[in-house]
């Protein structure tokens, strides 16, 4: 087993229709105390799941382990790969265990509740209620990343602390910008999975495209490994695919391995996505919403 499949299977003991409200609809309305709540809803919601959420944080704690011996064989081997020391590169692999979810790499969240949207029609209902639809998901998605941010970062980082000396920054700064990528990689984050999730309109059911996005997020994420450690022509691609803003550029940050214009240029990178991910999800509903057929409602 995996690490994703082990922390995939752990979110997943959830019941598919745990959104008891449901999501509201198109109108373009809603204030920021209502999507306020709607993320407070979405962070208790997450934090009912006591026994997956363990079992998760357990699970990226042991490949953690797993991954950060092999890099370190590997760094010894080969110092100064990549850019990173060798401390630099078993702490990158803390800090990408303990982003996994928070990012949602491997998909997950609001799709699986959108999908049982459309197989019993009450997306049918939600399109016609008076909140923006996008809007709705996106607190709630950003509500489920606080509590895994929380909640499944916190182990995997203790656990690279105590067992392998990990250096953290001490500087409030380096943590505050450290959270606003990471705000900005859950905002990309949601921005591919809203546009996988849209293709159950046509298609009734994602699950396969959500397989082969997983496959590509886990590759050009820098989950596995740090992408500048892809040669040629492959890393260029993978430096300027969304995806590099998902778990690359976050870690980079808390490393302190981006300074500067660096970090500024991987900051707007991230932003740039982000609002072009938001822009397309919004066409792409647009355009879904003219023709929705509904199977089971």
């Amino acid at each position: 087993m995996s690490s994703v499949e082990g922390s995939a299977g752990a979110d997943r003991e959830k019941p598919g229709r745990a959104a008891t409200a449901g999501p509201p609809g198109r109108a373009p309305g809603g204030t920021l105390a209502v999507h306020r709540a709607v993320a407070a809803g979405a962070f208790r919601r997450y934090s009912t799941y006591r026994a997956a959420t363990v079992a998760g944080a357990v699970t990226n704690t042991v490949f953690g382990f797993i991954l950060a011996y092999t890099f370190l064989a590997l760094w010894q081997a080969r110092p100064g790969l990549g850019g990173y020391d060798t401390d630099q590169a078993v702490a990158y692999i803390w800090i990408s265990q303990a982003l996994l979810v928070t990012v949602a790499v491997w998909g997950g969240g609001f799709q699986d509740d959108i999908q049982e949207r459309f197989r019993t029609g009450d997306i049918a209902v939600d399109l016609y209620r008076p909140v923006d639809f996008q809007a709705w998901w996106l607190s709630a998605d950003l509500g489920r990343a606080a509590f895994h941010l929380l909640a499944r970062g916190t182990l995997p980082t203790l656990a690279g602390v105590l067992a392998f000396g990990i250096r953290l920054p001490g500087s409030p700064l380096v943590w505050a910008v450290f959270l606003l990528s990471v705000l900005l990689a859950v905002t990309v984050s949601f921005g591919l999975r809203f546009l996988v999730a849209l293709t159950g309109f046509w298609l009734h059911d994602s699950e396969g495209v959500r397989a082969v996005v997983l496959v590509v997020a886990m590759f050009f994420s820098g989950m596995l490994l740090p992408i500048t450690l892809f040669p040629g022509w492959l890393g260029d691609l993978a430096a300027v695919l969304p995806w590099s803003a998902l778990i690359q550029i976050p870690t980079d940050v808390l490393l302190e391995h981006r300074t500067g214009t660096a970090l500024a240029a991987g900051l707007a990178f991230q932003l740039a996505w982000a609002a072009v991910l938001l822009a397309l999800g919004r066409a792409v509903l647009a355009l879904a919403v003219r023709k929705v057929v509904v199977q089971g409602g």
